[in-house]
């Protein structure tokens, strides 16, 4: 009990006097997040609008498997992610391996599967109730993409939002790619894990509050959204 109160008492200490290290590591974790959820927004949202309008050969087996794809292992990303950007691996060239370029990369390929699949179910809906009016506009597929991004706004930020709280709260894909080195790629969550592992509670407990707040705002953010737009 007495080791759990002196944690909190230094996690709040950190925390009131915005100790430098904590503050970097919080600004390194918002950077790399929310790079990768507008990468993934940018990529996802238009394809998930795509599977809702247009008709294919194989559409269902393509969205299942999208929504299979949420269940992505993190670990298992980073690995794949750590030998494509290897010295041997394709885009070893980019030199990117343990820093924050591959840290984004890894959480752009766990967030966009989850634009995807909420785009997709959002604008299913909204592809029912004014795709025959923008037919008979004859609006391109990429009008339509635009427009029913556009009806379905908040639809599109609960995507984002969930994206986000993914990505922030995401430990094992950047621990394999990043390193964790510190001041370079040590984000809220590997920190955690190091800390921990140290004995240093106080750190560690510190970051902890903080990505509770920034998950627990993302995702109830989300939800609250989706909730409020009336799509089921």
């Amino acid at each position: 009990m007495d080791e759990f109160h002196q944690a909190f008492l230094a996690a709040v200490d950190l925390i009131v006097r915005g100790d430098s290290e904590l503050l970097a590591i919080v600004a390194l974790s918002l950077r790399v997040s929310a790079a990768a959820t507008i990468l993934a927004t940018l990529v996802g949202a238009p394809l998930g609008v795509l599977l809702a309008v247009i008709r294919f050969p194989g559409r269902e087996v393509t969205v299942v498997f999208a929504n299979a794809m949420l269940g992505l292992p993190p670990v298992v990303v980073g690995l794949a992610v750590y030998l494509i950007l290897s010295r041997s691996g394709p885009l070893g060239f980019l030199e990117w391996l343990f820093t924050p370029s591959a840290m984004i990369l890894a959480q752009f390929i766990l967030t966009t599967p989850i634009i995807v699949a909420l785009i997709h179910r959002y604008t299913e809906g909204l592809w029912r109730d004014y795709g025959d009016h923008l037919r008979a506009d004859g609006a391109s597929r990429a009008r339509i993409v635009v427009e029913l991004l556009k009806i379905g706004k908040a639809g599109l930020l609960t995507a984002v939002l969930f994206a986000f709280g993914r990505a922030i709260s995401e430990v094992g894909a950047i621990i394999v790619v990043g390193g964790n080195i510190r001041g370079f790629t040590r984000t809220m969550t590997t920190a955690i894990a190091l800390e921990t592992s140290k004995g240093e509670l106080g750190l560690a407990l510190g970051l902890g509050f903080i990505l509770i707040v920034l998950s627990v705002a993302a995702s109830a953010g989300g939800f609250i959204l989706y909730r409020l737009s009336g799509r089921d």
